[in-house]
């Protein structure tokens, strides 16, 4: 139990420093991430929150990532729901300060990136389930038979596009944070000596499995007297 719990506070600590990276890269004001500019962009079209937009997204690609037969864990579905209600947690109470002076956004920015790529190694490194839009890419990485770097450049260019004529904010920091959010990700990685290639997830399917599996264990004779 001890170790479970653990498991849930790194989960979860790994959600909220995401989230704090996320708000960070926005608060710099310099261009938001790829996603950001679609979840932006649509939370100005119907009128909802950026967290609100973020968890609906994240449905739609889990209900995608689940026709393309791809498994999801109980961390993919917590990335979805819990990085959108840490946004707008940090957002609407203005947690995370925004400045004028262009070097001090350029600094947030950078780190709100590196907070992203720590987070990113707290919630995978628990072994249950990557983001619903990395399993996304895996999908059509799968399906298509194309690069992964195809894949995502295509994804990422469509979501820019599409928030854009949303009004999703796109400047410099978009373009950036486009072409060094993986080096971010991989510097936490290399300085937590994580190899991601290592993490054995498991996913909700096995668990629904074990699961029907002990229900179905035929229920022990009692004899007489109880015995």
């Amino acid at each position: 139990m001890k170790e479970k719990g653990l498991t849930i506070i790194r989960l979860f600590a790994g959600f909220f420093l995401y989230s704090a990276g996320i708000v960070m890269t926005i608060n710099a004001n310099i261009g938001l991430a790829p996603w950001d500019v679609f979840h932006q962009g649509l939370s100005k079209t119907i009128g909802i929150t950026i967290g609100q937009a973020s968890i609906g997204i994240g449905i739609i690609i889990v209900i995608i990532n689940g026709l393309f037969r791809e498994k999801v864990g109980w961390g993919s579905l917590g990335n979805m729901l819990f990085i959108g209600v840490f946004v707008d947690l940090l957002m609407l109470n203005h947690i995370i300060p925004e400045f004028e002076n262009l070097v001090l956004r350029v600094l947030m920015m950078f780190s709100g990136m590196f907070v992203i790529g720590v987070a990113t190694y707290l919630y995978i490194g628990v072994g249950l389930g990557a983001g619903p839009r990395d399993g996304l890419m895996v999908a059509l990485t799968k399906r298509t038979g194309k690069s992964v770097r195809l894949v995502r450049n295509t994804i990422e260019t469509a979501v820019v596009i599409v928030g854009y004529l949303l009004g999703g904010s796109v400047g410099a920091g978009t373009l950036v944070m486009a072409l060094t959010i993986g080096v971010f990700v991989q510097l936490a990685f290399q300085l937590f000596k994580f190899d991601v290639k290592k993490v054995e997830h498991r996913f909700i399917d096995e668990d629904i499995k074990l699961f029907k599996k002990m229900l179905a264990q035929p229920k022990r004779d009692v004899g007489v007297g109880g015995k």
